[in-house]
């Protein structure tokens, strides 16, 4: 079995899993939208924001989130019906349309441009070069996610490949790498904010280096849904792409602190110090799509990436996966004013 066939069918398998438990859809709610993320970060404050404005309110829609912790989960919950908009890394719709699903989910929108994770050292490293990493252990991701294949992506840029220069632990869930690097697992651990700065505020670890700006830009993480669910709900499609990119637009020409005090109550116990440090984080590397479209020169790159990972046994077409005509239409009403 190849390793496309492999990805795809741990989806169908997390879909059977979530089958055996009721759907929390509300029957007939078309404006109360189930979103299922792939982790909870501030690399996503934009969609907390457009909540937290009542940019979701203006356009009528209620949004209710749950956390996958990892993006076969999520992509499982899209397929099983449980979640309308699946909020995760590309690839997991390529699997499914690669896999050749009779109604593949497609993506909509592209949040984030760029890998968002720090690589997090137990010990300062203040002049870390990406050779430093020689010999040692890393936990970067799922295999096959694209946290993993980014990280990848970048040793192999740096003329490092996993199992001959170090290692790659796959080991851990997604959601509980921190948990097992605090444990005592591997050397380095890539972390989203604000993990990664309340880690090492707290004097457990030292950021050293960030996955995004090594790796370039790239299709990371997108908003995606069924095919027959988007030709069935375009208003809402629409209404949510307006209230993302008005949120996107905001934060980008709003100073961090100021974001902050919006984004406490979907962070408990992390302070508006740490909320601040994050989101200037991710400003400063240009974390977010602006115009939440997908280019076909960042498609290709991701391919390239998955490629690279041996994961990907047949390309895809911009417009297999993606569908840029709400996201297009929506950018041009909200920087039209």
């Amino acid at each position: 079995m190849n390793k496309i066939t492999k990805s795809f069918c741990a989806v169908l398998t997390a879909c059977t899993t979530l089958l055996a438990f009721p759907s929390c859809k509300k029957d007939g709610d078309k404006n109360t939208l189930q979103i299922c993320e792939v982790t909870h970060s501030v690399f996503y404050a934009p969609m907390y924001l457009a909540e937290s404005l009542g940019y979701f309110e203006d356009e009528g829609l209620k949004i209710e989130l749950t956390n996958g912790g990892g993006a076969d989960a999520v992509m499982a919950s899209v397929l099983s019906g449980d979640s309308d908009i699946g909020f995760c890394g590309p690839e997991a719709a390529l699997y499914v349309l690669v896999g050749g699903s009779t109604d593949t989910p497609k993506v909509f929108g592209q949040l984030t441009k760029r890998d968002g994770s720090f690589l997090v050292s137990r010990i300062p490293q203040p002049d870390f070069q990406w050779t430093d990493l020689q010999g040692k252990e890393i936990l970067a991701g799922r295999k096959g996610g694209v946290p993993a294949m980014t990280f990848e992506y970048v040793l192999n840029q740096n003329g490092m490949s996993d199992g001959v220069d170090l290692r790659l632990n796959y080991d851990v869930a997604f959601n509980l790498m921190t948990s097992a690097f605090e444990a005592g697992t591997a050397d380095y651990c890539t972390m989203f904010d604000p993990v990664a700065y309340e880690y090492e505020a707290a004097g457990k670890g030292y950021v050293v280096a960030s996955v995004g700006e090594a790796s370039g830009e790239v299709p990371y993480t997108c908003f995606m849904a069924k095919n027959s669910w988007i030709e069935d709900n375009k208003e809402q499609v629409e209404g949510f792409l307006r209230a993302v990119t008005k949120a996107v637009k905001y934060v980008n020409e709003t100073p961090a602190n100021t974001v902050a005090p919006y984004l406490t109550k979907y962070f408990e116990g992390v302070s508006e110090t740490s909320l601040t440090a994050s989101v200037e984080r991710y400003k400063a590397i240009d974390a977010w799509r602006t115009e939440l479209t997908m280019t076909a020169d960042s498609f290709d790159r991701l391919q390239d990436i998955i490629e690279n990972a041996g994961e990907l046994t047949r390309r895809a077409s911009l417009d297999e996966l993606v569908v840029n005509a709400y996201a297009k239409k929506v950018y041009n009403e909200v920087y039209a004013k």
